[in-house]
């Protein structure tokens, strides 16, 4: 089984706002030198998630995380990822597609920001 990590991140009309989330692409892909790691965004950026899916499934991967890089669980992920989700497994069958929770939803990276918090008082 070939695994592979996408990083889904919403996407806005400066291409600069990207930078915080290719950094953090680079930085995984570094940590998982065996396995690809992509960044995919839901609208104003490419790829696309469906778009990010097939490139990967083109290069054989037949296994594929979904990590939401939002910080909390609103609509875009309670509505659209879902809708992206069926759509990708529909258009992928023998695609085992996984989509963890929001970033910002994890307890560990919810403390990584709140020292940020703290550290920022001086």
């Amino acid at each position: 089984m070939t695994r592979a990590l996408v990083l889904f991140a919403h996407g806005a009309r400066a291409q600069s706002w990207a930078a915080p989330f290719e950094r953090l692409r680079d930085a995984a892909q570094a940590r998982l030198p065996e396995l690809p790691v992509r960044l995919a965004f839901l609208e104003l950026m490419e790829p696309r998630l469906p778009e990010a899916v097939a490139a990967l499934v083109g290069e054989g991967v037949d296994e594929i995380t979904v990590v939401p890089v939002f910080l909390g669980q609103g609509g875009h992920l309670l509505r659209d990822l879902p809708q992206l989700a069926e759509g990708i497994r529909a258009a992928h069958p023998g695609l085992r597609l996984q989509v963890a929770g929001a970033i910002g939803e994890d307890p560990q990276v919810q403390a990584a920001m709140t020292d940020y918090c703290i550290r920022s008082l001086g």
